[in-house]
């Protein structure tokens, strides 16, 4: 087994929009790189095995409806996002105590790793480190970004956090990451996964497992601190390096990031009493991890004869990243009515994409991607 202590691993490069009080990227600052490609193109890449790490997808500024829809959504959800947010923290906070890092998987889980980081502070007055790193499906995680912190922070247990999740994909790759760290250098991890929803009853540390939008969901890198996606390709990343990312400063006077973190945080306090209370149910009667949402997908599977599961995202924060950056065949949804749906319906609508009633789904919503042949993200 390797020393892994003794291994020299260089200080991150200061990105991202956020406060450096709120949260550390451990990534290597790509910027400079032209490495977007335009969707149908991406699409196709990918489907004919080009691993989705190796490349970004378009990223455009969001239209003013959709904007506009954004901001409606926060305003109408921010407190039900709060609670969510307080529960997972009191959850940290009983099964982890005060030294703990919070580890964000970037990008969906990094605002939602501020938010803990927030709530713990204003109200346990716990000032945790927290960082956002990479974890890549089919790759793994970031090594050096976790031997990184444990050199930082010896004998601190990790909490790793992500947004939501979908068939679980995530948590799976994060458990085989775990094992991996256990074998190659006797490190034992939690592989236990911290998410505002978990509609797919993939973990049991959540605030809820209702299929809710999490307004965040609704754009890309202008509510996650300006960051791409993460990329992982052997070119520009090398053995000691941090996976990689951009930082779009260009577009900082568009920024929602800071906005989003600060219209949920003034509503901790007065969802304390009923975070406490829920996150205590959930001690006392641990949630089961049944992968019920797995089910579905593999009914829909064999519904619409499709050959690659992976062509199949679930909830509604998947289903929007299908409609921002990938080829969409078609969007299921639980009832045209629901409320968490009405950006998928108006972004659907922009793109040409049918929308059908699945009856009896898990999920608020799922979208299919068009399949072109080959592998998937």
């Amino acid at each position: 087994m390797e020393a892994w202590q003794s291994r020299r691993i260089d200080d991150p490069q200061p990105m991202g929009s956020y406060p450096p009080g709120d949260v550390t990227f451990l990534l290597k600052d790509i910027s400079n790189i032209k490495l977007e490609v335009a969707l149908d193109a991406r699409e196709r890449a990918i489907q004919s095995g080009t691993h989705y790490s190796e490349m970004l997808p378009q990223e455009h500024l969001p239209s003013s409806d959709y904007l506009n829809l954004y901001q409606e959504t926060l305003e109408l959800s921010a407190e039900k996002v709060a609670v969510s947010v307080g529960v997972v923290a009191e959850l940290i906070r009983t099964n982890k105590g005060p030294n703990t890092v919070l580890v964000s998987l970037a990008r969906a889980g990094t605002p939602v790793g501020i938010l803990i980081k927030r709530y713990l502070q204003e109200i346990h007055q716990m000032n945790l480190p927290h960082y956002s790193i990479s974890i890549i499906r089919g790759k793994g995680i970031d090594e050096n970004a976790l031997l990184y912190m444990l050199q930082k922070h010896p004998g601190a247990r990790l909490q790793f956090i992500d947004g939501w999740t979908g068939k679980g994909a995530i948590r799976k790759v994060l458990t085989q990451a775990c094992g991996k760290m256990a074998r190659d250098y006797g490190i034992i991890l939690d592989d236990d996964l911290a998410v505002l929803a978990d509609p797919g009853h993939c973990t049991d540390m959540f605030g809820t497992r209702e299929d809710f939008l999490i307004p965040s969901a609704c754009l890309n890198s202008t509510v996650s601190g300006l960051m791409s996606r993460t990329v992982l390709r052997d070119d520009l990343i090398g053995p000691h390096d941090f996976h990689g990312s951009k930082y779009y400063k260009e577009w900082l006077d568009h920024d929602q990031s800071n906005h989003f973190i600060g219209s949920i945080v003034p509503f901790f306090n007065k969802v304390t009493k009923e975070a406490q209370e829920m996150a205590q149910s959930f001690v006392t009667h641990p949630p089961e991890i049944s992968w019920h949402g797995l089910r579905d997908i593999q009914a829909i599977q064999t519904t619409y004869q499709m050959a690659d599961i992976n062509l199949i995202k679930p909830g509604v924060g998947e289903t929007t990243r299908v409609l921002l950056r990938r080829v969409p065949w078609r969007i299921l949804v639980d009832r045209m009515d629901n409320p968490h749906i009405r950006h998928i319906l108006l972004l659907a609508e922009a793109r040409g994409v049918p929308v059908e009633v699945y009856p009896g789904l898990t999920y608020s919503c799922c979208g299919l991607i068009q399949s072109v042949k080959g592998d998937a993200e």
